[in-house]
């Protein structure tokens, strides 16, 4: 009996198949290690399940930026090199399940969808992701601009900055997202809550908002905006006015800026035609003032209106002529009212004021209140001197039958005021050959000033009434002399003399 040959170690080799090779590269290519598992090969199949696994976890859940792309693609190269090798390897080994090629590459193809479909179910995940963190942007945005309607619009001006450069990047760099289908029903509700304070009666407040509001053109379109673009301009226009006029009422200074801004802003606007007649009002208001318990005041009043009132003037458009017409009303009734003034800050002991007051209305005026306002200045000067002098305001009467005379025993040149029952004034010249005395001099027994009979002293002679008449010597030109002040209580039947003359004292 011829001898049994003995068993192979092992099946063999199947003879190469290349339709079995492509459909164990088709079936790694799934992902899911199958070309592997039909080969028998489990620890190549296990590493292609880790490889998916990981990728799974890279991936999920979808994020907006997608999946790394370092992360793809080592999974793309993990799938390549395991398609090649499965059908390098399929090429001489048989299949356990299913044993003929074809079917096997008929479940490849098959399972190809697994991949094919997991990338379109991804970018529609992907895709909602990106919606989410676009609506996650918008509500953010919405929820900064809600807080910041709580704050001032100074507090609050850079989070509504922030909001609307959201807005902005939505409506523009992702036009047709569901956020940006939003972006207009957003921007109403932002101009509401940005001009919140116009609509709450805080015309001043609104003012800096409502400006801001302008400039959002400059970051989108007016086209985007639609009507939202000129929403501001009324508004504003409103608040200009209505905040000017509460300060022009006031005594304010802002209605100068605000009328201003109006009227080159707005010029052909409705409460820009009420700029002049507010003003007109002011002037009429403050020269009816110029009669009551504050006359000077009111003088400043009118000054400042007319010096504001011409800046506006400046601005041009309809107004202009009414404002320069109010601006002259308004420097011609304060200068007149600065008579009224005057006496004002007489009665109450303001004597330099008046003074100043007087003498500056006596140098525009003309006709009877000039000459008296000369004189109430004459006076004031007297009772800075003599505060008994500026118990009676000092009237137009001039002259009387008591004669006074008054000598100038001094070098220097000498203005001579009186008041009482009549003011004036004089000059006298300085007396050539004398001298200015020593406080020695004044001490010495029988001193007495204007008696050399061989002198002849500059005098001057005038007629008061009888009464209390207050004389104030002033020297003129000598900035460090004094002058000397005396009261005389002129009676009938006397005949009067005053002397001036220079005392020095320590070399003063």
């Amino acid at each position: 009996m011829p001898p049994v040959p003995p068993m192979p170690a092992s099946p063999p080799p199947a003879p190469p198949d290349p339709l079995r090779a492509a459909a164990v590269g088709l079936l790694n290519l799934s992902g899911l290690g199958l070309g592997y598992v039909l080969l028998r090969r489990w620890f190549l199949a296990a590493a292609c399940w880790v490889a998916t696994a990981v990728l799974l976890l890279v991936a999920l859940p979808a994020d907006p930026d997608g999946v790394p792309a370092g992360a793809l693609a080592g999974y793309v190269i993990v799938l390549l090199l395991a398609a090649a090798h499965g059908a390098f390897a399929a090429l001489r080994t048989r299949l356990t399940w299913p044993s003929r090629a074809p079917i096997a590459l008929a479940l490849g193809l098959l399972l190809l969808a697994v991949p094919t479909g997991g990338t379109l179910w991804y970018r529609d995940a992907r895709e909602e992701a990106v919606q989410q963190a676009l609506l996650g942007r918008l509500h953010r945005a919405d929820a900064k601009v809600t807080a910041a309607g709580r704050h001032s619009f100074a507090a609050s001006r850079a989070d509504y900055r922030d909001a609307l450069d959201v807005y902005r990047d939505l409506a523009v760099h992702h036009a047709g997202s569901r956020a940006a289908d939003q972006v207009p029903d957003r921007l109403r509700t932002y101009y509401r809550t940005v001009g919140a304070p116009y609509a709450g009666g805080d015309y001043c407040g609104a003012i800096e908002p409502l400006k801001y509001l302008r400039t959002v053109p400059d970051t989108l379109s007016e086209e985007r905006l639609g009507t939202l673009a000129r929403w501001p301009d009324d508004r504003l226009a409103t608040s200009l006015y209505e905040c000017g006029a509460a300060a022009l009422s006031g005594d304010g200074e802002e209605w100068v800026e605000h009328f201003g801004d109006l009227l080159g802003t707005f010029p052909d606007s409705g409460p820009a035609a009420k700029v002049a007649p507010a003003v007109e009002s002011a002037v009429a208001q403050a020269q009816k003032a110029v009669g009551g318990a504050a006359p000077c005041t009111a003088v400043e009043r009118l000054r400042e209106l007319n010096t504001r009132a011409v800046a506006l003037s400046n601005s041009g458009g309809r107004s202009a002529a009414q404002l320069t017409a109010s601006a002259g009303r308004a420097k011609r009734s304060g200068d007149e009212g600065a008579y009224d003034c005057g006496i004002d800050q007489y009665k109450d002991g303001q004597f330099t004021a008046a003074q100043k007051t007087m003498e500056d209305y006596a140098a525009r005026a003309t006709g009877a209140k000039r000459d008296r306002a000369r004189k109430i200045a004459i006076g004031a000067e007297v009772a800075q001197i003599v505060p008994a002098a500026g118990k009676k305001l000092p009237t137009t009467a001039s002259g009387g039958s008591i004669s006074v005379t008054v000598k100038n025993d001094s070098p220097d040149d000498i203005t001579v005021l009186y008041t009482g029952p009549v003011t004036g004034s004089f000059t006298l010249k300085g007396c050539g050959s004398c001298r200015a005395y020593t406080f020695t001099d004044t001490l010495s027994i029988g001193f007495k000033p204007c008696s050399d009979s061989g002198k002849n002293y500059p005098k001057r002679t005038i007629g008061l009434p009888v009464g209390t008449t207050y004389f104030v010597h002033k020297p003129n030109g000598t900035s460090s002399a004094k002058p000397a002040s005396d009261t005389a209580k002129i009676r009938s039947g006397y005949i009067y003399t005053e002397c001036a003359y220079t005392t020095r004292t320590f070399g003063y």
